[in-house]
């Protein structure tokens, strides 16, 4: 699937023809540098390597200065492989949030917001002591039982507890592209994505 790196900016909202308010997420897609071209004789498949977000050769090692000088740009914070570009890139160039068009729908992944240790009414859901499940009665956020005594004599994998939440990889499919701002770098897609304000995304195609 072909796309880009781009960076989280924050929520507005827009209104359409008809009047109606449409929260949407704004996006800073680009623009992204090839910075290596994967072959099918070299690599065994075809991909482009992006490279987003300029970082100082200061905090750069030297292998990355060189895989970077090698397409002729500064070394970069995020890089990311793409596949599917139906166009032809060459080792160096720029690929701008022009890819994308206004009304096509796109998936965006990245990194969900860190909600430390949580309890299980936070984390998965649970009823609380207003509903009184899990076997408590009178506690208000408990987990209730977790598993028989004498047999298993142990609880389950997979067996759902408090515990950190949050700082997952997470992809939000089919959200559609409302704008597209080509002179400021800029992405308009309907709804929320993962991540917090200036945390990288990957969209994809």
């Amino acid at each position: 699937m072909s796309g880009l790196i781009g960076r989280k900016i924050g929520m507005t909202s827009i209104f359409d023809e008809n009047g109606k308010n449409i929260p949407c997420t704004v996006i800073e897609a680009g623009p992204c540098v090839v910075t290596q071209v994967r072959t099918k004789e070299v690599d065994g498949y075809e991909a482009l390597q992006l490279g987003f977000d300029d970082k100082t050769e200061k905090h750069a090692t030297k292998a990355d200065l060189g895989h970077f000088k090698k397409a002729g740009t500064s070394a970069k914070k995020k890089v990311v492989e793409f596949q599917g570009f139906e166009e032809n890139y060459k080792l160096g160039d720029n690929i701008t949030v022009e890819v994308f068009s206004e009304g096509e729908f796109v998936d965006v992944q990245g990194v969900s917001k860190g909600k430390g240790f949580q309890g299980v009414v936070k984390r998965h859901g649970f009823g609380g002591v207003g509903q009184a499940t899990h076997g408590q009665h009178n506690r208000l956020r408990a987990p209730g039982s977790v598993g028989a005594s004498s047999y298993p004599s142990r609880v389950f994998k997979g067996m759902r507890m408090a515990g950190r939440m949050g700082g997952e990889n997470v992809k939000v499919q089919n959200l559609r592209v409302l704008k597209v701002v080509s002179e400021k770098n800029l992405l308009l897609v309907k709804g929320a994505v993962p991540g917090c304000k200036n945390s990288y995304v990957i969209i994809q195609k």
